[in-house]
């Protein structure tokens, strides 16, 4: 029986910085991400926070970069309403004032515009005659893909798909 604990790699602060600069320019990653990276090389809690500055300062680690990619893939790729951009957000440990930031960024037109297509797109795919279930069906379906309550009222009013 395999043991599926990895035990960590001992790495010394200079080549853990080279690993992280590769792992950051690949994709932009939170400073939390990058945190937990470098716990798992096995450095001491002085030596990560030095390797982040570093980062920052070589502009490798950027968390208002991270946030505007995060939110903006998740919404225009996932099709994520801002509940749940800023719940990942908030998983990643990113600061409240930047969460916010991101999320006031999103379009307005845009985010009702998915809200929506979804909708269209989920009212074609469901198989209920009940009106009342399939209203459920349809606000359960947006609700959990984090819209706000309020939008998708308006939208199923507007677009006569209850």
């Amino acid at each position: 029986m395999k043991n599926t604990k990895q035990t960590p790699i001992i790495l010394d602060k200079k080549k853990a910085l080279a690993k992280l600069e590769q792992f950051c320019a690949y994709q932009e990653r939170s400073q939390q991400e990058v945190r937990d990276k470098l716990y798992t090389y096995g450095l001491f809690s002085s030596e990560v926070e030095e390797v982040i500055s570093l980062l920052i300062e070589n502009n490798f680690l950027n968390e208002e970069r991270f946030s505007i990619a995060y939110a903006g893939g998740k919404f225009r790729i996932k099709k994520w309403g801002r509940g749940k951009i800023k719940q990942g957000l908030r998983l990643k440990k990113v600061p409240e004032k930047m969460i916010q930031k991101v999320l006031n960024d999103i379009d307005g037109d845009e985010y009702f515009k998915t809200i929506v297509e979804l909708l269209e797109k989920k009212s074609r795919l469901i198989n209920e005659n009940n009106p009342l279930k399939r209203k459920i069906k349809l606000i359960s379906y947006l609700q959990s893909k984090g819209f706000e309550n309020d939008l998708i009222f308006e939208a199923l009013k507007d677009n006569n798909l209850t």
